[in-house]
């Protein structure tokens, strides 16, 4: 097809404004799925996706309206999977901007719009949900007229869900977004913008052609890796897979190809062929960097290399996460791995649970820390127990991020109250209509359990907080140790500011006293910092009445009964061995 006849768009948005409604919409319109097969969000696949409401894999599609090819890729929406929107942006040259009537611009939005801008896209600006009895179109409409620069009449009003408006939206695409700038005689150039493993296929690549075509049994060749393969087969989405010839400058499509793993095409490589070879690479995306590290453990340690398969397979599709194995005393083997952030986590952890069936214990998410050594080494540790000899280091750098809060202005006190108790710094204070833009600095270890929960509780559910990571500090940062009857739990072990130690660890203790089960001997459980203790909580002994059966007489017999358990509580002590449920390795994630 001609590439004055293709457009090529994404749609960006806060999480829940109706980007997967509306992409649901264009796909009625446009009859690329028969009504009968239709459903609400279509595109979202996965269970959890459904489940949850909200978009983690970005899916392209193609549709055809009045003679021109519409390829649109749906976008995530949530801060964690912001590193999905910006490869989807990198294929396209227009971006529908939707912004929900009811709540206006919220931080997501402003970031997406950020890098919308940053790769020099057409924004169509769209206000969605103009059907809702809240919804307050002029407000909305000058807040966004404040963020582009653009005219009243430049701004699309519609309803996803009724689909009303949607018409004009797809007629904006086909006028406002510029056609793709390939060269079909030039040596065949194609960027891959997502990969992912299919069991009965192989590796299965989304490509966007820049220059050259694809055609079906070509010999492909990744310019990063090296790799060569075979295109099994090429062709469109829609949103099933529909085989084509070739993929031709311009347009959005697939590679199915004999590849065994994605490590051979990674996400922003460049793919040739080698019967029209390029040797000049697209500029691809900066590697995703994770910043927050969980341990992952089977409870059963037999399980363990069917978690280290699960693991690599859900790699495969996924090119953030990045893992390594890893070994504990009381835990025995399991595998470290990196995420984006704690929804990213979650979404993890469920998929290994429900797709692959395991039986997890997941310990307490930490981020990583760069470490100067007085020896001049540097190291970068992602886990606690992992710090060396204090004595030995000169000094310890930890992530901050600089995040930007958007609420209503009479929460802008609380916000700022809430930046502070989590020793961040408020930089900038600016208002967009009636709400405030809050600006910040603050350490990323403090914001990883209950940050977003805090803040949506301290501003009744309207702030909206989206953040990326800025430089490594030094600070006086100590690692805080817990032994369970005597024995350190180095699972347990956490990094924090010395300020916070004491409190932390008295709330850790207290934590895991309600968790960790009574033994027939008391326990005690201590926090320490070196070879100091901070804290202490003791977990009384089960205790049996062996003087039930007495009735009377002398008090001696009591006693010397008394004294005989107590000897044999003694003696069990120091055999005794305590088992430490899984809940006690995520009770920090059981904040107050």
């Amino acid at each position: 097809m001609s590439q004055s006849n293709i457009r090529n768009f994404c749609i960006i948005a806060h999480i829940d404004h109706g980007k997967s409604t509306l992409a649901d919409r264009m796909m009625e319109l446009t009859h690329t799925v028969e009504k009968r097969d239709m459903k609400s969000q279509l595109l979202d696949s996965m269970d959890l996706e459904r489940e949850k409401g909200i978009t983690i894999k970005l899916a392209p599609v193609r549709m055809h309206y009045k003679g021109i090819d519409l390829n649109l890729i749906d976008t995530p929406g949530h801060v964690d999977f912001s590193y999905e929107v910006s490869r989807s942006l990198e294929a396209c040259e227009g971006a529908v901007l939707v912004v929900d009537a009811s709540q206006g611009i919220q931080a997501q939005t402003l970031a997406n719009v950020y890098l919308a801008l940053a790769a020099d896209l057409t924004i169509i600006p769209v206000l969605n949900k103009i059907d809702l009895p809240a919804a307050d179109v002029p407000r909305v409409s000058a807040e966004i007229i404040n963020l582009l620069g653009c005219s009243e009449d430049d701004i699309l009003k519609i309803s996803a869900k009724t689909g009303e408006g949607v018409t004009e939206v797809l007629d904006a695409i086909v006028e406002r977004v510029t056609t793709p700038q390939g060269d079909a005689n030039q040596p065949t150039r194609a960027l891959i913008f997502d990969s992912y493993y299919d069991d009965y296929r192989g590796v299965i690549l989304y490509t966007r052609v820049v220059d050259g075509a694809i055609k079906k049994g070509d010999t492909i060749e990744m310019l990063a890796t090296g790799a060569h393969g075979i295109a099994l087969e090429v062709g469109a989405l829609s949103p099933a897979m529909k085989e084509e010839p070739s993929i031709e400058p311009g347009e959005i499509g697939y590679i199915v190809t004999n590849l065994k793993t994605t490590r051979d095409a990674k996400v922003g490589d460049t793919v040739t062929v080698r019967r029209s070879h390029s040797d000049q690479p697209l500029p691809g995306y900066q590697n995703v960097q994770p910043f927050v590290y969980a341990g992952f453990f089977p409870v059963s340690n037999e399980d363990y290399n069917d978690l280290k398969d699960a693991v690599e397979k859900l790699s495969l599709s996924d090119s953030a996460l990045q893992f390594e194995p890893e070994n504990s005393p009381v835990l025995g083997f399991g595998v470290r791995i990196g995420f984006l952030g704690l929804l990213h986590m979650d979404i993890v952890r469920e998929r290994l649970e429900r797709e692959y069936n395991l039986d997890l214990v997941v310990t307490n998410p930490s981020t990583d820390y760069q470490i100067s050594m007085n020896d001049g080494e540097e190291l970068d540790i992602k886990s606690a127990s992992d710090l060396p000899l204090v004595t030995k280091i000169k000094e310890i750098r930890e992530p901050w991020i600089k995040g930007e809060i958007v609420v209503p202005q009479d929460y802008i006190g609380a916000v700022i109250q809430l930046i502070i108790a989590k020793r961040g710094l408020q930089n900038n204070l600016s208002y967009i209509d009636e709400r405030a833009l809050i600006s910040f600095e603050a350490p990323l270890a403090n914001l990883l359990t209950d940050f977003y929960d805090q803040l949506k509780s301290v501003t009744s559910g309207y702030g909206s907080f989206n953040y990326e990571l800025d430089e490594y500090r030094a600070e006086d940062l100590v690692r805080v140790d817990f032994y369970v009857g005597g024995e350190m739990v180095d699972a347990l072990s956490i990094m924090c500011h010395r300020s916070e130690s004491m409190a932390l660890g008295r709330m850790i203790t207290k934590k895991l006293k309600e968790v960790v089960p009574r033994q027939s001997f008391e326990v005690s459980l201590q926090a320490a910092i070196g070879g100091k203790f901070i804290a202490r909580e003791d977990i009384g002994a089960y205790r049996k009445d062996v003087t039930g059966y007495l009735y009377g007489g002398d008090v001696s017999r009591k006693k010397k009964l008394l004294a005989k358990q107590a000897r044999g509580k003694k003696r069990m002590k120091r055999f005794g061995k305590v088992d430490i449920p899984s809940e006690a390795f995520t009770v920090m994630l059981k904040r107050d």
